[in-house]
């Protein structure tokens, strides 16, 4: 204020005076406002884990169907061994004598190529399932994650409520789904 009684206010001082008036410093508001950044950069955080961990499960699953598939490959090769192999007993009924060893060792050869084999295949179709589990697991931590975001984004939602109604109970509902959303991706980063 001027010494002659004329007061001019500057754009700072009348932001001061409206703030004051209309409840700036209100506690309530500032207690929203930061809840509300915090539960949109731990909602950001868990976002990005369940993006990853679905990710993770695609690439698992499909390792699973490539192991799959080479072991599909694997017993196509035993069932043609296996038809050589019963060619071979055929030719040794069907075969002279002195034919006999031949079919024989051949035959003998296609049981060990055949055995060699199978343990491939087996061992392609454990991989299989084992890449199998660990797509399930990575999608039960993405659904795991996504239930935590989700329930973040319903306390956000639910703060903008209470901050346009002022409604104290809506406040604590806010603080009560954001426990539920943190609990929940404490849980998927313990992978429960």
């Amino acid at each position: 204020m001027s010494e002659d009684g004329f007061h001019v206010h500057g754009p700072h001082d009348h932001e001061l005076e409206h703030a004051t008036e209309h409840g700036a410093g209100d506690r309530f508001i500032g207690r929203i406002a930061v809840t509300t950044a915090l539960l949109a950069t731990v909602g950001a955080l868990f976002s990005y884990q369940g993006g990853a961990t679905q990710a993770n499960a695609g690439m698992a699953k499909n390792n699973a169907a490539i192991k799959k598939t080479e072991a599909a490959n694997q017993w196509s090769y035993y069932q043609a061994k296996s038809t050589k192999q019963n060619l071979a007993e055929l030719g040794m009924e069907l075969a002279p004598n002195n034919k006999q060893e031949y079919y024989g060792q051949a035959i003998e050869r296609y049981k060990q190529e055949k055995t060699d084999i199978k343990k491939t295949a087996e061992t392609l179709e454990a991989e299989s399932k084992e890449w199998d589990k660990q797509s399930d697991e990575q999608m039960h931590l993405h659904h795991r994650w996504a239930q935590a975001t989700t329930a973040l984004q319903i306390a956000i939602a639910l703060s903008a409520i209470a901050l346009l109604t002022r409604r104290k109970w809506l406040q604590w509902g806010v603080y009560a789904l954001s426990a539920f959303g943190i609990a929940l991706g404490i849980l998927a980063l313990a992978h429960v």
